[in-house]
C-alpha cells in the first residue's frame, strides 16, 4: 500500500512464472531524448555478451547479469505482507543475476527520504507514491535520470500519460510500479440478480438506474468521506471522476496546474453534477442518513450496507477490496458474488474510457550499473508479470502483462481499463496540487460542501484563495 493510500486512512501476487518471464523482451524500439544514455539492461559484461552459458531456468535475465555479489537498496512506504510477496515475486532475478535487492520498507517513508538524501544516506531505489513528492526531491538534487532502457520500455508498455508523471522539466526519472484504479463503482451481484437489474455502461443508464432503485424503495448511493485528518478527500476523487468524463483530459490538466481555476464554469458544472449525484437526498445516503452524514461516515464504513441491500452502490477505488472481509468474513467478491466493481461510465463520447487511478515511481538515486539494472527489470513485463502472479490485489498498467496472470478479479478489471493505450488516464488530481490545496483547502472545503451545504461557489473560491502565489 503506497504511502498515499496511508495516508488517506486505507487499511485496506514461483511455480508458473519462469513461463510468464519469456513472454516478452525487456526495451522497446522507441526513444527518449531526456532519459540518461546509459543503458542499464546491458550494463556490466553479461553473461551471453562474454560468450558464457546462461544457467537453465535464467535466459530471461540474461540481459541482466555481470553484477555478481552486488547489493541494490530499495526503499518504500510497503510493509509486510505485501513485501514478502515483492521479494518472492524478485527472487528468481536475484538467483540469476547474483544482485541482491534489500527491502527497506518504513510507515515513515516520507519524512524520512528527504532526511536520508539530505543525510548522504540516499538509497538506490525508492517507489515514490506521488509526483509532487518526485518534484520536490528533483528540485532538491536528489533522484538521478532513469536509463534509456527504462524509458523504452514505458514507451512501449503504458498509457502515454503515465510517462509525463515521472518526468519533471523534460527529465524523465522513473516507470511506474503498482497502480490502483479509482474510477469503480461497487454493488452486489446478487442483489442486482434479485431486482433484475444489470450493470450499467453508459452514464444515462447509471442514472436510470438510480431512478429505478428510488422506486423500489432503496437508496441507491451511499458514501462516506470521514478520515481522520484526511477527511474530505473521497469527494476530491468524485469530483475529479466528473471533470475528466465531462471535459477531458487537457482541462483536467489545466485544472490541476491552476490555469483553469476551481471557480471556473467548468469546474462549477462538475460540482453541479456531483450535487445531483451524491448531494440529492433522493438517492443518498443508504444505510446511513441524510445528505450531511457523508461527512460524518468513514470511507471505510461506507459500502457496508449494500451487503444487505440497504444502498445500492458505491463509487470508490480498486484498493476497497480489501474492506469487504471486515464486514463479512466469508464475502465473496466476483461478478456473482456477494460484491464485485463495474467501470464508472463516460459522460461524453469525446472522452472515452476516462480513467482516474494513481500509483509509485520507481526512482534512482545512483547510477551504479547494477543499480540501473534492477531499475530496468523493475520496468520490465517480466517483473510486472511475476508480482501479479504472487496471491492478493496487486496491479500494474504495464500493457506486458497477461490479463489472466492476474489473481483476482478486481485486479483484473481494473488491469483492462489501466493498460487501455486509447483510454484517457489521469492521475489523482489532488496529489498532483500543491499540499495546501489537494491536501488542505479542498478535503476541507468539500467537508464542508456536505456538512453545512456551504455554497459551492464559496467553496471553489476558497479553494482558488487557499493556491500558493509561486
Amino acid at each position: 500500500m503506497t504511502a498515499t493510500m496511508r495516508r488517506r486512512g486505507a487499511a485496506l501476487v514461483m511455480g508458473g512464472v519462469a513461463a510468464t518471464m519469456l513472454l516478452a523482451a525487456c526495451g522497446g524500439s522507441s526513444s527518449s531524448s531526456e532519459a540518461s544514455s546509459a543503458p542499464a539492461a546491458s550494463t556490466g559484461a553479461s553473461a551471453a555478451a562474454s560468450g558464457g552459458a546462461v544457467a537453465a531456468g535464467c535466459e530471461a535475465y540474461a540481459d541482466y547479469m555481470g553484477h555478481e555479489g552486488t547489493k541494490v537498496t530499495l526503499f518504500t512506504s510497503v510493509l509486510p505482507p505485501e513485501q514478502q510477496r515483492y521479494e518472492d515475486a524478485w527472487k528468481p532475478f536475484e538467483d540469476c543475476t547474483g544482485i541482491d535487492i534489500v527491502y527497506e520498507g518504513s510507515d515513515q517513508f516520507e519524512a524520512q527520504l528527504p532526511t536520508r538524501i539530505a543525510g548522504g544516506n540516499a538509497p538506490d531505489l525508492a517507489w515514490i507514491p506521488q509526483p509532487g513528492l518526485l518534484q520536490k526531491l528533483v528540485q532538491q538534487g536528489g533522484p538521478v535520470a532513469a536509463p534509456q532502457a527504462v524509458a523504452d520500455n514505458v514507451d512501449k508498455y503504458w498509457n502515454p500519460a503515465w510517462k509525463t508523471y515521472g518526468t519533471v522539466d523534460g527529465t524523465f526519472y522513473g516507470a511506474p510500479n503498482s497502480s490502483n484504479m479509482k474510477s469503480l463503482v461497487w454493488y452486489s451481484p446478487k442483489v442486482f440478480a434479485e431486482k433484475g437489474y444489470t450493470v450499467p455502461t453508459t452514464w444515462d443508464e447509471l442514472f436510470a438506474l438510480s431512478d429505478q432503485m428510488v422506486k423500489d424503495g432503496i437508496k441507491p448511493w451511499c458514501g462516506g468521506i470521514e478520515s481522520g485528518g484526511a477527511t474530505g478527500w473521497p469527494a476530491t476523487d468524485w469530483l475529479e471522476q466528473i471533470v475528466l468524463r465531462q471535459q477531458g483530459g487537457d482541462v483536467y490538466d489545466q485544472w490541476v496546474s491552476h490555469q483553469v481555476l476551481f471557480n471556473s464554469p467548468e469546474i462549477n458544472q462538475a460540482m453541479d453534477t456531483l450535487a445531483g449525484w451524491m448531494k440529492n437526498p433522493d438517492y443518498v445516503n443508504g444505510g446511513f442518513g441524510n445528505v450531511q452524514t457523508i461527512a460524518t461516515t468513514a470511507f471505510q464504513d461506507a459500502g457496508k450496507p449494500i451487503l444487505d441491500g440497504k444502498c445500492g452502490m458505491l463509487q470508490q477505488a480498486s484498493f476497497y477490496a480489501a474492506q469487504w472481509a471486515s464486514f463479512k468474513a466469508d464475502a465473496t467478491v466476483a461478478e456473482d458474488g456477494d460484491v464485485f466493481a463495474f467501470f464508472l461510465p463516460q459522460i461524453s463520447d469525446q472522452f472515452p474510457n476516462p480513467v482516474v487511478g494513481g500509483g509509485e515511481f520507481t526512482t534512482a538515486f545512483s547510477d551504479r550499473p547494477e543499480v540501473q539494472a534492477v531499475q530496468t527489470y523493475l520496468s520490465s513485463p517480466e517483473y510486472a508479470t511475476a508480482r501479479a502472479a504472487q496471491p492478493g490485489g496487486w496491479v500494474s498498467a504495464n500493457s506486458g502483462v497477461p490479463i489472466d496472470t492476474y489473481t483476482d478479479p478486481i485486479s483484473k478489471l481494473s488491469a483492462q481499463f489501466l493498460t487501455d493505450p486509447n483510454g484517457i488516464f489521469r492521475f489523482d488530481a489532488s496529489d498532483l496540487m500543491p499540499a495546501a490545496v489537494g491536501a488542505g483547502a479542498e478535503w476541507t472545503q468539500m467537508t464542508a460542501w456536505f456538512a453545512e451545504d456551504k455554497p459551492t461557489k464559496d467553496v471553489l473560491q476558497a479553494i482558488d484563495d487557499a493556491w500558493p502565489a509561486s
